[in-house]
């Protein structure tokens, strides 16, 4: 077989092939179709039917739901047809309420008419019998006037007049019995503070005066100490800035200066150069360093000595050094360093009685009279001086106004003020404590009595107890018995605002009535 028979072999088998693909292709999709119809027509039958008996159920459904509407609509008009009756009932006892508040309100109306009608008739009746009193009230008073013989001013004035001694009485006895309690229940308490401190602190005190005396072995050794041509005593005086007094007081030369450091150096010096025999101008120089430098530390031993015995911590060194110096400062005879030591102690005392800052009180009591170691080389009183010292080396403000305080310059504003200021009273007033010069002295007792004297009604007054006390002898015809309080407090507040003193001035004022008759 040639190549061309099996290519045409080849080729007819393929279109054979072919052909039956296609005649199979086409017999399927026919029976596709013919599946595809059947299965439609029986989806058709199917869908038909689901459609039938929904529109039977919706039927049935709304056939029911209808019924169920119409119910509702039933109820719902029965129920608002009940509501609207009930209304309408309501409606009407509202109608009849408001007619019955009408007819009441109508019988109402004319009762206050027919009251105001006989109010105003007995308005009437009122005014005429007022006018009648006033005219009755009229010739009461004439007749009284008649019976008196006192005009209506007169009369008031009389009146005004016994109110007044009245009140006047009433007020003398709550001011005593105010007195009588207060006293009652501070009088023993403060007693107790002050007597307990006091008695803690029992400090002594020894009148220091203003020169100093240096003895002497014999009246030899004056035209030592004078030198020849006096330059002796010219350089002991210049180096120490003291006045040498030599005069015909045997054995003994005197030192005078404002300066009590001063006027201790001096002493210091000499003592040692009468010891030591040698006096002449290098010696003395020498001898007043030496002793100028042991003043010096004795000061600073005296201020660590008292910061110590105090308790007190944190003082700068120089207000320690100042304090020191107050050993050499006395005040009416009163060594002041001893002086701030125990009002340091009372008014630490009184304040530990008191459950007060008793650190703060006792630090202010040590620094109150600390600008007296400055009054002789700073201008101003020794308060303005201490208060300006204490600031400037950072003490606290409570403390400043404690030494602003201490003199009553300024109203004491802290419970540390006011303790310093009673210690202070109390270490300077009480007895022993201070020398006066007799003629300041005498001079305030004057005054006492002529403050005194000045009231009206005052008989006679006299100072006692050294100035402690004026007791003052009054009219009983002018001061009756409830005035002697008010009378005693006046007198009492002039003696504060126009004296300076100590302590405290008891005012006694003694009214008494004295009846003499004889019989004969």
């Amino acid at each position: 077989m040639d190549q061309s028979t099996i290519i045409a072999c080849i080729v007819t088998g393929i279109i054979a092939f072919l052909a039956g693909s296609v005649l199979c292709f086409f017999v399927g999709i026919q029976y596709r179709r013919k599946v595809a119809e059947a299965e439609l027509g029986s989806a058709e039958e199917e869908a038909k039917r689901i459609l039938s008996d929904a529109i039977k159920s919706a039927e049935s459904r709304k056939k029911e739901a209808l019924v169920e509407a119409k119910d509702e609509i039933y109820k719902m008009r029965t129920e608002a047809e009940k509501d609207v009756k009930e209304r309408r009932s309501e409606v009407t006892r509202q109608e009849r309420r408001l007619v019955q508040k009408e007819e009441s309100m109508d019988r109402k109306l004319e009762n206050l008419e027919k009251k105001d009608e006989s109010l105003q008739s007995r308005i009437k009746e009122a005014e005429g019998k007022l006018a009648e009193a006033e005219e009755i009230k009229k010739r009461q008073f004439e007749m009284l006037e008649r019976i008196s013989g006192l005009t209506i001013e007169q009369a008031k004035e009389y009146l005004l007049r016994n109110l007044e001694e009245e009140l006047t009485h009433e007020k003398a006895l709550m001011v005593s019995q105010f007195e009588q309690q207060t006293k009652e229940e501070s009088d023993s308490k403060a007693r107790e503070i002050i007597s307990t401190a006091i008695q803690r602190c029992a400090a002594d005190h020894v009148a220091e005066a203003t020169v100093s005396v240096v003895p002497l072995p014999n009246d030899e050794m004056k035209g030592r100490i004078i030198g020849r041509e006096g330059r002796n005593i010219r350089t002991l005086e210049t180096m120490t800035g003291v006045d040498l007094i030599i005069d015909d007081t045997p054995e003994a030369i005197t030192l005078s200066s404002y300066d009590p450091v001063r006027r201790e150096i001096a002493r210091i010096s000499l003592e040692r150069l009468i010891q030591d025999g040698r006096i002449h101008p290098a010696r003395i120089e020498e001898t007043v360093e030496k002793a100028r430098k042991e003043v010096e530390a004795k000061i600073k031993q005296d201020g660590e000595r008292a910061v110590l015995e105090t308790g007190i911590h944190s003082i700068h060194p120089e207000l320690v050094k100042l304090l020191g110096r107050l050993r050499y400062r006395t005040s009416y005879g009163q060594n002041v360093l001893d002086h701030s030591l125990e009002v340091a102690h009372i008014a630490g005392m009184m304040a530990a009685e008191l459950g007060a800052d008793v650190n703060g009180a006792k630090r202010a009591g040590l620094l109150h009279d600390i600008g007296k170691a400055l009054t002789h080389e700073i201008e101003g009183s020794h308060v303005n001086i201490g208060v300006d010292v204490a600031k400037k080396y950072k003490e606290n403000q409570n403390i400043l106004h404690a030494i602003e305080a201490h003199h009553g310059d300024v109203e004491p504003k802290t419970i540390v003020a006011c303790l310093v200021q009673a210690a202070d009273a109390i270490s300077a007033a009480r007895p022993g404590a201070r020398r006066e010069n007799v003629e300041n002295y005498i001079k305030r007792l004057q005054k006492l009595e002529e403050i005194a004297n000045s009231f009206e009604g005052v008989e006679k007054c006299y100072a006692i107890q050294a100035g402690r006390e004026i007791r003052i002898l009054v009219k009983p015809e002018v001061v009756k018995d409830d005035q002697t309080v008010l009378v005693a407090r006046e007198i009492a507040k002039k003696i504060e605002s126009e004296l300076d003193y100590p302590g405290q001035v008891k005012v006694h004022v003694v009214r008494e009535s004295r009846a003499i008759e004889y019989a004969k």
